[in-house]
């Protein structure tokens, strides 16, 4: 059969064509998120510092004063100072969780864009996750740079971990985003629930008071009465399941400690982002053909 000229001169993209320009739509959408964050303000790009940095200086004053927090020294740097150890949670935090509200308002945020044009759903939670990434690497710089000046240049050698402690958060905080995004599509009262939810996981993941804490809250409860099969509660224990104070105390260890995070810190950072990331592709597969029909 003779192939027609139109048939001759448009050819069907490769994979390798369609990758590219998959990638190069991602990028776009991440630039124009970045370009447009803080388009029409004073400051600018100097809010997403001035934002951490004000929560440090009230998680600090407030804990480190009011209720008198305190952190063992680093274990290899000697840091004793609390405010960079709420620093480094709070920046971390922020990423974690700004990576996992954006990508859940991904879909519902950017309804006239996806009722116009087709185009893979999952590109804009990725390109949010992109642009969270680029903002959260100047805050990263300036927790090097602060540690730096506290505890010296034995942060060096372990600030290139930085790098798989992001991409890890970042993939588990994409895999959670795919699901909650559905869900926004579906149920729109989804994001002040989870507002709630997030201000409750803060508070049991260790970003603002060490876990340690636990171990004498739940001694102290034992003493009361408060026990579970004639042992304490182990509050301590079910606290560090949390993937989020796994995250965290892995950027800890590498800022604060100076050290690699244990073998164990890692695996549980790799199994929270592998399993997230899976639930998240097997259900926004399943459920993403009907997202324009349902906006």
């Amino acid at each position: 059969m003779a192939v027609s000229s139109i048939d001759r001169g448009v050819a069907e993209p490769t994979g390798s064509e369609e990758f590219r320009h998959t990638i190069g739509l991602i990028w776009n959408l991440a630039r124009r998120q970045l370009s447009s964050q803080y388009k029409r303000t004073m400051l600018g790009r100097v809010w997403s510092l001035l934002n951490p940095l004000a929560s440090i200086a009230i998680y600090s004053l407030v804990f480190g004063l009011v209720m008198r927090g305190g952190v063992a020294p680093g274990t290899n740097s000697g840091i004793t100072s609390f405010a960079v150890w709420i620093a480094i949670g709070v920046i971390a935090w922020g990423y974690l969780s700004g990576s996992i509200m954006s990508g859940m308002n991904s879909l519902t945020s950017n309804t006239a864009l996806l009722t116009k044009v087709y185009f893979p759903r999952w590109v804009l939670l990725v390109s949010e996750m992109v642009a969270n990434t680029i903002n959260h690497l100047p805050e990263i710089a300036i927790l090097v740079v602060l540690v730096l000046f506290v505890g010296g240049p034995g942060v060096l050698p372990f600030v290139p971990l930085l790098l798989g402690v992001v991409l890890l958060t970042g993939l588990f905080a994409t895999g959670v985003g795919l699901v909650l995004s559905l869900g926004m599509v579906y149920f729109r009262d989804l994001s002040y629930l989870w507002g709630i939810f997030n201000q409750i996981w803060l508070y049991i993941s260790g970003i603002v008071f060490p876990l340690t804490l636990l171990v004498t809250v739940q001694n102290d409860l034992y003493d009361e009465g408060w026990e579970f099969r004639g042992e304490p509660i182990p509050l301590a224990q079910i606290a560090r399941l949390n993937p989020a104070q796994l995250y965290v105390e892995a950027y800890r260890s590498i800022l604060y400690d100076f050290a690699a995070p244990s073998l164990g810190v890692w695996l549980g950072c790799l199994a929270w982002a592998v399993l997230a990331l899976t639930a998240g592709i097997l259900v926004f597969r399943k459920h993403s053909a009907r997202i324009v029909e349902a906006l």
